[in-house]
């Protein structure tokens, strides 16, 4: 009987597999073997795609007459990437060795590791074999055998697989072709302008969206023109306190439709506050009367679970750390059995889950700081209707479901660093939350009516905190720091003065004792930061405008889970996005502003959200078998082709001198 072969996609994910599996293996160089098994790695990627000297020498040289390039299917060539070609021989090697019978694809569970072996195996020729995947949500010792146990053959994934090699062409075909003709068209003219030894201009087809996102909303703040408002405000005595209401036109104010207005609770001029407040002056002790006393309460359920985007936009905010860092953190956290697989784009549970939670549950009674409730949940059975909310729902899985502490790997935790701990931290607090009550607002909206203009009250108080008790992280110094406190409860009227409003009935003459004026001003757009970012390039559909196209892809944003961070770091590495270190806070640097305008002036769909959004699902459908690898390249070849050439066949130079001259006055 042949051997077993456990392929992963890192040493330390070999070394759990082979630990899960109770291996008694020697090592090796660059595998472990036991009497009946055999556990590689990969290191990453071991093959990529070759570059276009490859299939001919004449296309080293940059030249429109070699563009557009795209070989014809059957023909892309491959090739072992130089730092890793031991370990490809390595693994080569044992995929094909006689004595192996069954291969176990253990890469990670998702595109980029489906795209990993792919290429690993058809570079090493690898026939007459048994090939089965492992596909898992966890690396704990429980998951990892389930994975093996549950294996399907390999062609139950070609769909995925069949997808990931046209994301790599795209990104290829673009990249490449865009590239080329945009550097030789115009890079002359942004080195020349930006005084620099060479410039290229890089295009991607995720990439120049997300740079077009920032310098648009860079556009949007310095268009913006400040404008003042100014607010009136009634001071209403409850108690040994007081409250602040604020003025809103209403169907009885002379300022009705009137053109003073800013909107329906402010004027564009001070002189007219001012004039409202000495017509209503006289009246506030005795002619101001109660209109309505609304009473009811509100209930804040706990939030959905984590995704990848979520979390990253959530770490970004409270440490002020990259996308790329938390991907790397919770990568680790993975790693060491504390969390579930973090690419995921999910932020709910699966029905097969949710029957098991109580084991994650039972371990987290083992981590201190949410220990209590563990065991409290566990002792009332707080998860037995867990399958039947919104937590749970097998329709919105893909993949993987969200990012849940498995509740073991505890002892991992005194290794990792205070960001690691931190993080998990957080993840955990999430999970708990969804088996604790809502948390409960009592709300009071008062209208009081003096002369014909109305004042509005509002009182919010905490009547339960809920899910809120458990969302106080150990790390923050202070109690309004937490990110889920709520703001709103600004007024700190105590219990019995709230009582007093309450009781207050339509009809009920109050005497005001004062009124004010609030000067605000309208804000600009904010910039983006790290977080918003990732979060809004998974939102990508929203900002279609076409009803039905943005149906057609609601689900689907720009770029992936595994692959945004990446996209991001590479915007800021290559010199196109500045990213503040403290703030997290996105900025186009000249270069990237001017690549920008060169895009905009010759291929403006590639800025489009719309455009990257639909190769996203494009991909999806590939990866379920809706539509063929030809129909998506056949689409995918005529327009690079058509773009291509229509950078070779029009000039824009002179337009974008003078959007180069535009944009230098902001970079002084």
């Amino acid at each position: 009987m042949g051997k077993n072969l456990f392929i992963a996609e890192k040493p330390s994910v070999a070394k759990e597999f082979a630990k899960a599996l109770k291996l008694n293996t020697v090592n090796k160089d660059g595998y472990m073997e036991s009497d009946d098994a055999i556990v590689t790695w990969c290191v990453g990627h071991l093959v990529t795609m070759s570059y276009p000297d490859a299939y001919d020498e004449k296309y080293k040289r940059w030249s429109f007459d070699t563009l557009p390039f795209i070989p014809a299917e059957g023909t892309w060539k491959y090739e072992i990437i130089a730092s890793v070609k031991k370990q490809f021989s390595i693994v080569k090697g044992l995929l094909t060795r006689d004595d192996v019978e069954t291969i176990y694809v253990c890469t990670d569970s998702g595109r980029e590791g489906e795209y990993i072996y792919r290429l690993v195996d058809q570079e090493a020729h690898v026939d007459n074999k048994i090939k089965k995947r492992v596909w898992i949500d966890s690396q704990t010792e429980e998951e990892i055998n389930r994975g093996i146990r549950e294996a399907k053959d390999i062609s139950a994934y070609d769909n995925l697989a069949a997808a990931a090699y046209l994301r790599a062409k795209e990104d290829y075909l673009m990249g490449i072709n865009f590239s080329r003709a945009l550097t030789l068209k115009y890079g002359y003219s942004v080195k020349e302008f930006l005084n620099k030894d060479k410039a290229v201009i890089s295009v991607g087809r995720v990439m120049t969206c997300v740079l077009g996102m920032v310098v648009e909303r860079e556009n949007e703040i310095r268009k913006f023109v400040e404008t003042p408002f100014f607010k009136v405000l009634a001071t209403l005595p409850i108690g040994n306190g007081s409250c602040k209401g604020e003025w809103r036109v209403c169907d009885t104010s002379k300022y009705l439709d009137s053109p003073k207005l800013y909107s329906n609770n402010g004027f564009k001029e001070r002189n007219d506050a001012e004039e409202l407040i000495a017509y209503l002056d006289p009246f506030k002790e005795t002619d101001a009367k109660v209109l309505s006393v609304e009473k009811k309460k509100e209930v804040k359920n706990p939030p959905l679970l984590f995704n990848l985007a979520e979390l990253q936009n959530e770490c970004s905010k409270l440490f002020k750390i990259s996308p790329d860092e938390t991907l790397n953190v919770v990568q680790e956290l993975y790693e060491k059995k504390l969390c579930t697989y973090p690419r995921t784009d999910a932020r709910v549970l699966s029905s097969a889950v949710a029957k098991e939670i109580y084991k994650n549950l039972n371990g987290l009674t083992g981590y201190p700081p949410v220990a209590d409730y563990a065991r409290l949940i566990l002792d009332k059975k707080g998860y037995a209707g867990i399958a039947k909310s919104k937590y749970v729902d097998d329709k919105q899985i893909t993949d993987h479901y969200a990012i849940i502490p498995t509740g073991q790997g505890l002892n991992n935790l005194n290794s990792l660093s205070d960001r690691c701990k931190n993080v998990y931290e957080v993840i955990t607090r999430r999970f708990i939350a969804i088996f604790l009550s809502p948390a409960i607002y009592k709300k009071i909206n008062l209208l009081i009516d003096v002369k014909g203009e109305n004042f509005a009250f509002n009182f919010k108080a905490t009547e339960s905190e809920g899910y809120l008790k458990i969302m106080n992280y150990s790390f923050t110094k202070k109690k309004e720091d937490d990110p889920d406190k709520d703001k709103d409860d600004e007024l700190k009227l105590s219990p019995d003065d709230l009582e007093k409003v309450i009781q207050l009935k339509k009809g009920s003459n109050v005497c005001l004792s004062a009124f004010e004026i609030k000067e605000g001003k309208t804000s600009p757009p904010k910039r983006y930061n790290s977080g918003s970012m990732i979060l809004a390039m998974e939102n990508a559909g929203k900002l279609i405008e076409d009803e039905e196209l943005r149906e057609q892809i609601k689900d689907c944003g720009i770029g992936t889970s595994a692959t945004r961070a990446e996209i991001l770091k590479k915007l800021v590495n290559i010199g196109y996005l500045n990213l503040n270190k403290k703030t997290q806070i996105l900025t186009p640097t000249q270069m990237g502003e001017m690549i920008f305008c060169v895009v905009l002036r010759s291929i403006p769909q590639l800025l489009s959200a719309k455009l990257t959004a639909s190769w996203e699902t494009g991909l999806n459908l590939v990866s379920k078998g809706e539509i063929t690898n030809t129909e998506y390249m056949t689409k995918m070849d005529d327009f690079v082709s058509k773009y291509t050439n229509h950078v070779k066949e029009v000039n824009k130079l002179s337009d974008l001198k003078r959007d180069y001259a535009y944009v230098a006055q902001f970079y002084k």
